[in-house]
């Protein structure tokens, strides 16, 4: 039994996982500190004649529109839910070292230049889902820009960058700044949306298809757009999403759920404070933890057949 318990103990020594042992007390202490300073600062006088100039919310334009319409709302829901899967289907390529099955193109053109792609059905998935999730991106940049919500996500001053700070501040402060997205964002929200928005995402695509194997290797451009580069860009984006969903998520949960969830989940105005967003998430979550759940080689080989080849390893 001694022997047994020694060669878990070392065991656990030698994985990865011991180092958060002691990784996570000094994130802790530096977390701490971190509050006490913000909150030090901003009980100062220095910190006081700073809010007042930088509340944290930069000012909206008249023409901004408030509030969160109905295609927004489905927008959210559908983005949710492909990212999640986008990220489980993009991890499983890169973590498996043998795939459980594979799929081969057996539908469209074939040549010499293009033969049949046989790639992993994870991988399959993460290309279907991505086409998805690009064709939603260009109908959300369509509706984003032809009804002006665009103001709503777009710094329009560099007084942005001293609102965000003032912002992450407060947060970091634990006493939150004042809440009024459906009017308009904080500088730090907006920042993150921009990011997000028109940063992060055209990154995800542009890396992603030249990774796909719908980039030709015979384009000159290859010279100047090399694959490594592509791969060195496209996983650190997809650890900013994952940053991005998890802060998102915490910040939505913690300053004020109901009524951030009414703004992503129903229509009933800016001041509704009820369950009906609560337990549309809820459908939502579960929504995505069925696909999560069903993306696996069982439940996808019936799809992925409807264009190409599955075969087991």
């Amino acid at each position: 039994m001694r022997t047994s318990s020694n060669r878990t103990v070392a065991g656990f020594r030698q994985s990865r996982w011991f180092k958060m042992v002691w990784i996570s007390p000094l994130v802790i202490v530096v977390l701490a500190a971190a509050v006490l300073g913000a909150r030090g600062y901003l009980g100062s006088s220095a910190g006081q004649e700073f809010l007042a100039d930088y509340p944290g919310q930069p000012p909206a334009t008249e023409d901004t529109p408030s509030g969160f319409p109905w295609w927004l709302q489905w927008q959210h829901f559908f983005n949710f839910f492909l990212i999640f899967l986008i990220i489980r289907a993009g991890w499983m390529v890169r973590t498996q070292r043998t795939p459980e099955a594979y799929w081969t193109r057996t539908v469209g053109p074939r040549n010499r230049q293009n033969p049949p792609a046989k790639m992993s059905i994870y991988l399959w998935l993460h290309y279907s889902l991505g086409s998805l999730w690009i064709l939603n991106g260009a109908l959300f940049y369509i509706l984003l820009f032809s009804t002006g919500h665009w103001r709503r996500i777009i710094p329009t001053g560099w007084d942005v960058f001293p609102q965000a700070f003032s912002a992450g501040l407060q947060y970091l402060s634990l006493e939150w700044p004042m809440e009024s997205a459906w009017q308009h964002y904080n500088g730090i929200q907006l920042l993150a949306y921009f990011v997000t928005v028109f940063i992060a995402a055209p990154l995800a695509v542009v890396t992603g298809l030249r990774m796909s194997s719908v980039w030709s290797n015979h384009w000159k451009i290859n010279r100047y757009y090399p694959v490594l580069l592509a791969r060195a860009i496209h996983l650190p984006v997809m650890f900013y999403f994952v940053v991005f969903i998890f802060v998102h998520v915490l910040l939505v949960f913690t300053t004020g759920m109901r009524r951030n969830l009414n703004y992503m989940y129903s229509s009933q105005g800016q001041d509704a404070v009820n369950w009906v967003g609560f337990w549309v998430f809820v459908v939502a979550a579960i929504i995505v933890v069925a696909g999560w759940i069903a993306a696996r080689p069982l439940f996808l080989q019936p799809v992925a057949q409807l264009t190409g080849k599955v075969t087991r390893r």
